[in-house]
C-alpha cells in the first residue's frame, strides 16, 4: 500500500501513536505491532538514530520499504531534526513529515529557520512538526516544571506555518520511571487555543492513565522512544540470560522485537 500522509493517520484517531526507532528490528516490530492492534501508526526515525547508522539513507529507505509493504497506514516521520540538510534527504526520499527542532535558537532566530522549513517542506508535499522551547531530557524547557504559554504558541503557529506544536506540559525525554505529573489543563487551554495538532514529546515517562487522559484533553500525537528500547532490552537480557552459549543474533535480537511489537500493540489500543 502507499505511503500514508501524517496528516490522515492524526485525523484517522483521536490519539495517534508516534513511535521511534533506531534498527530495522524497532522498524519491523512496530509495523507488526500495528497490524496486530489494526491501527495506524507513525513510524519515527531521529537524528540520533540517523547518526548511529552513519547516514539516514539506508535506515530511512528500509522503513519506507516496510511502511509501504504494511498492511495498515503507516506514516515515516524524521524526528528532532536539527539540521536543515537532514530534512531536505527526508523530503527528497520520500518522508511522511517531518519535525524541524531549532528550539536551542532565540525565538526570533527559532521562528525564522522554522519558516524557512515549512516552506520547503509544504512545496514537497511535506508535513512538519515544531517544538516551542526544548523537551526535557535534552536541557531544556521540557523538564517537568516548563510549560507553553498559549499566547505564544498560538503567535508561533501563525508566524511559522507548521502543521503541529510539540508542547512542554510536565513531560521529559528519556525517563525511565512513568511517572512524570502532566498539566491537563494547560493541554487543554492549549488544545483550545492553537489551531493545529499538539504533539506530546517524553510519553515514555507517562504513565498509561495520564496518557489516555492526556489524549481526552486534547493531545494529538504520543510520541514514544525509551519505553520501547526498555522492552527491546530486556527482551534480549532474557534471552541471554536463559541462553548463555547462544551466538546467533537473530535470536536475542528477535526476542527484542517481539517484546517491541507486543508493546507497540499494547500502547496503540490504549489510544
Amino acid at each position: 500500500m502507499p505511503l500514508v500522509p501524517t496528516t490522515d493517520i492524526l485525523a484517522a484517531r483521536r490519539g495517534s501513536g508516534a513511535l521511534n526507532a533506531i534498527g530495522v528490528e524497532h522498524v519491523t516490530a512496530i509495523i507488526e505491532g500495528a497490524e496486530a492492534a489494526g491501527a495506524p501508526v507513525i513510524l519515527q526515525l531521529s537524528q540520533n538514530a540517523v547518526r548511529y547508522h552513519g547516514a539516514l539513507a539506508p535506515i530511512g529507505s528500509a522503513a519506507l520499504a516496510a511502511a509501504r509493504a504494511a498492511k495498515v497506514d503507516v506514516a515515516v516521520h524524521l524526528d528532532h531534526a536539527e539540521s536543515p540538510e537532514l530534512v531536505r534527504e527526508a523530503v527528497a526520499l520520500g518522508f511522511s513529515s517531518v519535525m524541524f527542532d531549532a528550539s536551542k535558537l532565540d525565538y526570533a532566530d527559532n521562528v525564522a529557520a522554522t519558516r524557512e522549513i515549512a516552506e520547503l517542506c509544504h512545496v514537497n508535499g511535506v508535513w512538519v512538526e515544531a517544538e516551542l522551547g526544548e523537551v526535557g531530557g535534552k536541557d531544556g524547557v521540557h523538564a517537568p516544571g516548563a510549560r507553553t504559554d498559549p499566547d505564544e504558541a498560538v503567535e508561533f503557529v501563525a508566524a511559522t506555518g507548521v502543521d503541529a506544536l510539540a508542547v512542554a506540559v510536565g513531560t521529559s525525554h528519556a525517563m525511565l520511571t512513568r511517572d512524570a505529573s502532566l498539566d491537563f489543563e494547560l493541554i487543554a487551554a492549549l488544545h483550545a487555543a492553537v489551531p493545529v495538532p499538539l504533539v506530546l514529546h517524553g510519553s515514555s515517562g507517562v504513565a498509561d492513565a495520564d496518557l489516555v487522559e492526556a489524549v481526552r484533553a486534547g493531545m494529538a500525537k504520543i510520541n514514544i522512544a525509551t519505553q520501547l528500547n526498555k522492552e527491546f532490552t530486556a527482551g534480549v537480557r532474557a534471552f541471554l540470560d536463559e541462553n548463555p552459549t547462544a551466538v546467533d543474533p537473530r535470536k536475542y535480537l528477535g526476542a527484542g522485537r517481539n517484546r517491541v511489537r507486543d508493546e507497540v500493540t499494547r500502547l496503540l489500543s490504549l489510544f
